[in-house]
């Protein structure tokens, strides 16, 4: 089978003359340029044209010569002042908030991409865009074009794959999520990286989180608590307390998960980074609100919201609503939590299959208290829709409910099956869904 043309290269042979040549220039041999993953072997035979290299070889040998790796692949340098600024300055309004213009940027520069290069930095600056716009299935697709285009591991590419993993959460997909952070954690360890460790160990953990490996999350956790003093920023402690206290939530030991949500808050709270925070005063308030604690809860949703509007995306303000919605039952005021989460869990369908899921079972519990056991029933069912598979106590309590809901209403035949479903929910070797 023939070999397919390579994209990023004008041609093996001139390749290797160039590299050749740059190594001449510096004075250097083969097995001096020689580095892991790239023998002096390997060195000769590009330069006698019988290999191609990836962007990410030629980037290396590059840095070592002196010279660019577009220079390497195809001879032409590029220009200061063109693609290359044109770049920086949509990073740098990404970095600002500046997202209309990131994007116009961004956009302008994939469509004039010389080089594979240019081409994957602004696929993985659209698709950052689109997940803080709360895309994440388009944020998926422009990822994954920038991991296959830049013919780079995305374990070398610790943003992207931060970004690109998390979006695969949000829509639990968790198999390809795991994946990625698996990978990213492991090349950091190797790097002897810990800022990155801790960041891909936190990822990691909350992935086994939400797909209910919660022993596998406790020994990841605890490893990465053992690299968390050597780090100065808050924010990375602070990640670790907030994984703990989801951690503990799960285990049903509300008054740890609250203690150690008050940890990450308290952190949070001493930085200007109001997202995390925003986050932080979400998880506190979902902790009280099963701890039974409405008003408390009600209280940290109303002070959070202001920041999640200020820096979140429309995904994450409707899940702050669905929490405010939670409390706003408990505090017996049914009618305008009814309205909030059926905004909420529209608005999360498509995005936050789990968080909708959750949303529909609480309108269902709300249509049910008022007498509308029809629409309770089609609001369950579209719960159980969207939270199955997997053994969460969100999926479980909604079957409980439709099962209940069909044995009040004489469909006796109708409760068992629906209960048959939750029980093979649990049965070993079910899948898992996010909790």
């Amino acid at each position: 089978m023939p070999r397919r043309k390579s994209t990023h290269v004008d041609d093996p042979a001139a390749v290797g003359r160039r590299l050749r040549d740059a190594r001449d220039r510096a004075g250097i041999s083969q097995r001096q340029l020689s580095f892991e993953g790239c023998s002096p072997a390997y060195i000769s035979r590009i330069e006698a044209g019988e290999r191609i290299p990836s962007l990410q070889l030629l980037r290396e040998m590059g840095r070592r010569l002196g010279v660019s790796e577009d220079y390497l692949a195809t001879g032409l340098e590029r220009e200061a002042g063109g693609e290359d600024r044109k770049l920086l300055d949509a990073e740098v309004s990404l970095r600002l908030g500046e997202v209309e213009e990131a994007f116009h940027l961004y956009t302008e520069v994939l469509e004039a991409a010389a080089t594979t290069s240019v081409r994957a930095r602004a696929l993985a600056g659209l698709g950052q865009i689109a997940f803080e716009r709360g895309e994440p299935r388009r944020a998926i697709d422009l990822l994954e074009q920038a991991v296959r285009v830049s013919h780079t591991e995305i374990s070398d590419q610790p943003a992207l794959a931060d970004t690109l993993g998390r979006a695969y959460a949000i829509v639990d997909d968790f198999e390809p999520a795991m994946r990625i952070f698996r990978h990213s954690l492991a090349a950091a360890e190797e790097r002897k990286d810990t800022v990155e460790s801790i960041r891909f160990g936190v990822l990691l953990a909350n992935a086994y989180i939400d797909s209910n490996e919660l022993e596998a999350a406790d020994a990841l956790l605890q490893k990465t608590v053992a690299l968390a003093p050597n780090a100065s920023d808050p924010i990375f402690r602070a990640r670790i307390f907030w994984s703990q206290s989801r951690l503990y939530a799960m285990r049903e030991d509300a008054t740890t998960a609250a203690r150690y949500a008050r940890k990450a808050l308290e952190l949070l709270e001493l930085t200007e980074h109001t997202h995390y925070a925003a986050r932080a005063h979400h998880l506190l308030a979902h902790v009280e609100l099963d701890r039974g604690n409405a008003g408390e809860a009600l209280d940290l949703i109303d002070r959070g919201l202001p920041l999640i509007e200020a820096s979140g995306n429309r995904a994450e303000l409707a899940v702050f609503r669905l929490e405010r919605a939670r409390a706003l039952v408990q505090l017996d005021r049914k009618e305008e939590a009814g309205a909030l989460a059926i905004e909420s869990a529209e608005l999360l369908a498509d995005v936050a299959p789990h968080d909708a899921g959750r949303g529909y079972a609480l309108i269902g519990e709300i249509l049910e208290a008022v007498g509308d056991t029809a629409g309770a029933r089609k609001r369950y069912e579209q719960a159980v829709e969207l939270l199955a598979p997997g053994p969460s106590r969100y999926v479980l309590d909604a079957y409980s409910k439709l099962a209940t809901l069909h044995e009040a209403e004489g469909r006796s035949d109708e409760a068992l099956t629906v209960l048959k479903k939750a029980m093979a929910l649990q049965a070993p070797g079910a899948g898992v869904a996010s909790s």
